[in-house]
């Protein structure tokens, strides 16, 4: 059974509660998507690992509920600017 965005999206926040999280479901069908995930927790972290954070957030649901997941991971701007 497809995994709506919604749980997606909550799974994500229940994680990482200072995410900004924007899901797209790439085919129609529930079961392809891309997300774009922003966090200050990412801050100091490679994209490796940030992209860990989002699957370990998902509980092992990646192969299974949850067919493909398109991730882009991002720090906020302001820290960005900040760590300058």
């Amino acid at each position: 059974m497809p995994m709506p965005a919604s749980e997606i999206e909550a799974l994500i926040k229940a994680a990482i509660p200072d995410a900004e999280v924007t899901i797209r479901d790439l085919a129609g069908d529930g079961d392809h998507y891309a997300a774009r995930i922003v966090s200050g927790s990412f801050a100091g972290l490679s994209r490796v690992r940030q992209h860990q954070a989002v699957y370990a957030a998902l509980g092992g649901r990646m192969g299974g509920e949850l067919h493909a997941l398109q991730l882009e991971t991002a720090v906020p701007k302001t820290l960005e600017t900040n760590s300058d």
